[in-house]
């Protein structure tokens, strides 16, 4: 008889709490919470049970097309699935014996009913629950396709197997009918309410090519699991585009940039270096050519928050530097190690078009900054004409800059702290160890023009 031991409470809960409240009046809602209130310590130990939507939860899953049958293995922990109720035993063991008919309705309700599966562009009907498995968490079969296959359809764990059902693993296998395996297929996941923070690792088995490993959080939207290079093209250069909107340190770095200057040749001029200087380590970081060590992230985050101190500084004190590109595409590096970052989880979306995918993602960011121009120079030229006082836009870009400023400083001393919790000194150097003696060398570079910039009056970019 195998046992697992609990890893959390086992409280037993009434039945009741597994369904859902009606809708009515407050006054039924109150009721029905202080009849279930009162019904919980008469529950015996053997019924079912309810619970709370887990805080963070993983999915494994695998895909493969095969002939004219798609199968989908999935993997989800029991504490996931809500609104069905589990036969529990003793002190809040799943009754194996008694399972069967709930996991079946877990599966099809939670996984077969959410997932959207595509062939050509059409969905597939719900698919057939061909397995259903209950598994302990030790069992390791999911890190292969045909292990998790044979897990699968194996047989069951012994019926007087003890383990809590927060430790249940669902395993599911579904088969889908498709006209050929080697159509395109694509993926609207559907799984996120399954917890606060899902976490999924997707694998597809194409019926020519490589595996592919597809890793994201929350609902990625419609995957194309085996794209053709305009689809991945398509793709990132959305992910450029909303990255820099989303990006609130990338918009203050732009609107340091836009304050001083009213002119949009040269601003076009500032943000193209921005982006020839971001797409060089954004690629350069693909390839595996930055530090892999943990600090190095908050390196860079400490970085970029320095990056819009000094630009603040610098519309402040002496906003018409003669060579401020050369700050610009400066600092375009440090970014695009930032832009990399955000970016590794999203690269197999690109399948085998890594190239096309990295430029069409900069040409996204490149799009999205000149928007941001777009719309900041009008705005700015507008506020500017209504500031009383003569040398209004003077006035105008110190005030903001000053705004910007001090909010990137606050970043500067919180990513500051961060940076200093690792011990960066000690730590064992990796293959990047020349990445980042280029990094402090490209930082000497911009103090040092910095500090010639910053005492020495220059000409407006006009």
């Amino acid at each position: 008889m195998a046992l697992c031991l609990p890893v959390g409470t086992t409280d037993r809960v009434s039945p009741l709490t597994g369904r859902r409240a009606a809708t009515g009046r407050v006054a039924v809602r109150v009721l029905l919470s202080l009849a279930i209130a009162g019904l919980t310590a008469a529950v015996p130990s053997t019924g079912a049970f309810g619970h709370d939507i887990p805080s963070d939860i993983t999915i494994r899953a695998f895909i493969k097309p095969e002939g004219q049958r798609l199968s989908m293995l999935v993997r989800v922990p029991l504490e996931a699935m809500l609104d069905v109720n589990f036969p529990l035993v003793g002190p809040g063991y799943l009754d194996l014996a008694r399972a069967e008919e709930s996991l079946n309705d877990a599966a099809m309700l939670w996984i077969g009913q959410e997932v959207s599966l595509y062939e050509d562009g059409m969905r597939l009907p719900v698919p057939e629950l061909a397995a259903v498995r209950a598994s302990l968490p030790s069992d390791r079969s999911f890190n292969a396709y045909d292990t998790a296959l044979a897990s699968t359809l194996g047989q069951p764990l012994p019926a007087d197997t003890r383990i809590y059902w927060q430790q249940v693993m669902l395993d599911v296998l579904f088969e889908y009918r498709i006209t050929s395996d080697r159509s395109e297929f694509s993926i609207l996941p559907g799984l996120e309410r399954l917890g606060m923070r899902v976490s999924t690792v997707l694998r597809f088995l194409p019926a020519t090519g490589d595996e592919r490993l597809y890793q994201y959080t929350g609902n990625p939207g419609r995957i194309v699991l085996d794209p053709r290079w305009h689809q991945a093209a398509w793709r990132f250069m959305q992910l450029g585009f909303t990255h820099i909107l989303d990006g609130m340190d990338h918009l203050l770095f732009l609107l340091c940039l836009v304050i001083p200057f009213q002119r949009l040749r040269v601003l076009v001029i500032l943000v193209t270096a921005f982006t020839v200087a971001h797409s060089v380590t954004l690629i350069a970081a693909t390839l595996g050519l930055a530090p892999a060590a943990l600090w190095f992230v908050p390196l860079v985050e400490t970085l970029i928050a320095a990056s819009i101190v000094y630009m603040a500084l610098e519309n402040i004190v002496s906003p018409g530097l003669r060579r401020r590109w050369m700050a610009v595409f400066g600092f375009g590096l440090i970014h695009g190690f930032g832009f990399a970052y955000a970016l590794r989880e999203m690269l197999p979306f690109g399948g085998e078009h890594l190239v096309t995918s990295l430029l069409a993602f900069n040409v996204g960011v490149e799009i999205g900054q000149l928007l941001v121009i777009l719309i900041c120079v009008p705005i700015l030229r507008l506020l500017f004409r209504y500031i009383p006082g003569e040398g209004t836009g003077r006035t105008g870009a110190i005030i903001l800059s000053v705004l910007a400023g001090h909010t990137a400083w606050h970043w500067l001393v919180e990513r500051g702290g961060t940076l200093w919790e690792f011990d960066i000194l000690t730590s064992s150097p990796d293959g990047a160890l020349y990445g980042v003696a280029g990094l402090l060398a490209l930082m000497l570079v911009i103090a040092a023009f910095a500090g010639w910039a910053l005492t020495r009056p220059g000409r407006a970019l006009e």
